[in-house]
Order: structure tokens, then sequence, then C-alpha cells
């Protein structure tokens, strides 16, 4: 564990090489999160776990400016990337699916929108959760590290530094305000 602290310590001093290690010491950690995440999906997407991780380290080597503190703080870090990547990719998907800019034409009355619920779902979230980090970030990174890695209450209450009781809270809040915003 501390050899990860002193790799996020090269990495923001800008060591070269230092988000490689980084990434090939915590690759199991976010495989087994990028499968949570898209096992929970139900296949919403066709992006595979390897992939996903593939793309996170893309986008965080992209940004170069990792500034998370400890193995806590990276992984949810990713887990917001990986949340952004699936939103993207969903967004990507229906807008192709729907014509993207081409004019539309309709062939006939019977014609229906074919795009699974569950992809305007994952936008309709993200939308949601957008709006409650207006009202409470907080709340945001709970749902993002419980729903979108699969982190357990004791694990986000141990990496936020709070009780397991204070994220259950958490979780109830956000899940009451998101569905309040999904049913808009």
């Amino acid at each position: 564990m501390a050899e990860l602290t002193q790799l996020l310590e090269a990495v923001r001093a800008g060591e070269a090489g230092a988000i490689d290690q980084v990434f090939t010491l915590t690759y199991r950690e976010l495989h087994e999160m990028a499968h949570q995440r898209l096992h929970r999906s139900n296949r919403v997407t066709s992006l595979d776990t390897t992939t996903l991780v593939h793309e996170c380290y893309l986008r965080l080597v992209r940004v170069g400016q990792l500034q998370t503190q400890d193995r806590s703080h990276f992984l949810g870090y990713a887990a917001r990337v990986m949340r952004s990547i699936v939103v993207d990719f969903v967004r990507q998907r229906l807008a192709k699916r729907r014509g993207g800019d081409e004019l539309r034409v309709t062939l006939g009355t019977d014609i229906r929108d074919y795009a699974p619920v569950s992809e305007e779902q994952i936008i309709q979230v993200d939308e949601a959760l957008q709006e409650l980090a207006v009202l409470d970030p907080r709340l945001v990174e709970v749902v993002e590290m419980r729903y979108f890695a699969g982190f357990t209450v004791e694990q986000i209450a141990e990496s936020r530094g709070v009780t397991t009781r204070t994220i259950r809270r958490d979780w109830e809040k956000a899940r009451l305000l998101l569905y309040t915003a999904l049913q808009k």
C-alpha cells in the first residue's frame, strides 16, 4: 500500500513512467471495478472490462494531471473516469443509432425506436448525478464508489474516513434524491 502512495507522489512530481507503474500495481482492482460496473448494466454497452480499464488509463494519461493522494482517492477518481467513459460511449452510440447529424426520414408509421430503455437511463442517471453534485458533491462520490465501482459501504467509509453509518445515510439520501430526479 505504501508503494502505491509513493508512486502517486512520483506521478504528482512528474516522474516519467510513474503513471504506468500505478496502473500496473492497481490493474487487478481496476479490472474488478470495471467488471462490476459493466456487470450491473446487464451488457448495455458493447464495452468489455479490459477495454474500459484501458480507456480509463488513456484518459488519465491524456489529462496528465493525476492529483490523488492515496489508494482510495485514486480508485475513487478511477470510478469517476469509468462512469464518464460509459456515459460518453452510450451517448455516442445513441447519437449514431438515431442518425446523428443526418436527415431523418420516417419510412413507415410502425417504426419504433429500438434504443433500450437502459441506455437512456444511463444518460438520465448521469444528468441526475450532475444535478446532485450541485447540492452535495459527497453524495455523488458515494454513488460513484458504490454503484459505479462496486465498493462496499465499509470500503467507502474507510476511504473517506467516516463511519459506515454515515455512508449508509448518504447512500439512502442519494438514492432518494436520484429517484426523485429521475421521476421528472
